[in-house]
């Protein structure tokens, strides 16, 4: 293919956005979209998720590379909006995002794969080893983050209850709202945990307390006039 035939192929992208609660905020990141199409790109779709990173079953993420397209590229804001995955799984994301022929455009990580291309024998060799590598400690980057954050979490919990100051986490009442609102409206329990990006098992959890809460106001309610009548 001619230079001037490989300006004119157009480079479709897919944008992930991606934070880890409901209260944080995808605002910051939308510029992303905005940079991919002042960068050439042909945006194709804007997947925006609030899942914790650690998590492989995000349902956009898995959206997704469901969607992915030979010769897409997948742009992020960093490594760690696509991963914070033990490195076994997270190379195994990266996998199937390159087997369905697709690449990642992330800042931070050295994109050799133009180089690649137009390389053969040893130097190709070379090159795809180099990329791997610096992937491999970025996801592994990302990942010791994770854990580092994770740890100083507990050990702040720890310090915070020795003192008598830690009153447990508190509930994400937005989240919980969704859940409710989702199987109120008739959603099955497995189709309220993908659209609410939680585990069936916490979809169950959210569910049993909100019936215990309403049974209990009903049974306050009731009890005046059952006294009254009595």
């Amino acid at each position: 293919m001619s230079q001037n035939e490989n300006r004119n192929v157009v480079k479709a992208a897919r944008v992930y956005l991606r934070v880890s609660t409901e209260e944080q905020d995808l605002a910051r990141q939308e510029a992303i979209v905005a940079g991919a199409r002042a960068a050439g790109f042909y945006v194709a779709a804007v997947y925006r998720e609030k899942a914790s990173g650690a998590r492989p079953d995000r349902p956009e993420l898995l959206r997704m590379v469901a969607d992915l397209q030979p010769g897409e590229v997948v742009v992020a804001e960093k490594i760690d909006r696509i991963s914070r995955l033990p490195l076994p799984e997270a190379e195994l994301l990266v996998a199937t995002i390159r087997g369905k022929g697709a690449r990642l455009s992330v800042p931070g990580i050295v994109d050799l794969s133009d180089l690649v291309a137009d390389s053969s024998g040893v130097a190709r060799i070379v090159l795809e080893a180099v990329q791997d590598m610096l992937l491999r400690v970025a996801l592994q980057t990302a990942r010791d983050d994770y854990e580092t954050r994770r740890e100083r979490q507990r050990e702040g919990i720890e310090i915070a209850r020795r003192a008598g100051r830690y009153s447990g986490r508190k509930p994400d009442l937005a989240h919980h709202r969704r859940i409710v609102g989702l199987r109120d409206a008739g959603m099955s329990i497995a189709k309220t945990a993908e659209l609410a990006g939680c585990s069936i098992a916490q979809v169950k959890r959210v569910t049993a307390l909100h019936r215990a809460k309403a049974a209990s106001a009903s049974n306050r309610d009731v009890a005046p006039n059952d006294e009254a009548s009595s």
